[in-house]
């Protein structure tokens, strides 16, 4: 007989998708300090553009952030919650010191490629586990971040 968590779905498969959120979480902690880092050094023609977006940015990771850990812990699991463990999970590394527009960008839409896999294997697994909390919540994400890799490639001119 399968285990069951405090929210009724299966214990086992729930471990599989906490292990899954800890990891997104992680890759959204890194690249939430690499949006700030853009914002607070980029430089140059678009200056103001760019500053605005990068702020807007962060502060939606922010409340994802926010939330990936909050539904992490409503599975029965523990977010990861220290940045050497942020950073020993997650595949997007820490950008230092950048402060060109576009190369920001283009780090931005390599972030966002990342986090789109990421989010698609959560989607599949909490789908299996008829897990709709998550399953919406990778779905927003995953709508959200498809129009924004449109937006910012577009800015590149691609």
């Amino acid at each position: 007989m399968k285990k069951m968590n405090r929210i009724g779905l299966d214990e086992a498969m729930s471990a599989q998708l906490i292990e899954k959120l800890n990891d997104l979480l992680a890759n959204y902690q890194v690249f939430y300090q690499n949006a700030r880092g853009f914002h607070w050094n980029i430089k140059g023609e678009k200056f103001f553009e760019l500053h605005l977006k990068f702020e807007e940015l962060y502060n939606d990771l922010q409340i994802k952030i926010d939330e990936i850990a909050e539904r992490i812990l409503t599975l029965g699991g523990t977010p990861i919650h220290s940045f050497a463990g942020y950073l020993k999970s997650a595949e997007i590394k820490p950008i230092e010191n950048e402060t060109n527009g576009p190369t920001c960008v283009g780090h931005i839409l390599d972030a966002f490629a990342k986090l789109l896999l990421k989010e698609r294997e959560i989607l599949n697994l909490s789908a299996e586990l008829n897990d709709e909390g998550t399953n919406a919540m990778a779905s927003d994400y995953i709508r959200e971040k498809e129009k924004l890799v449109w937006m910012y490639s577009a800015f590149l001119g691609k």
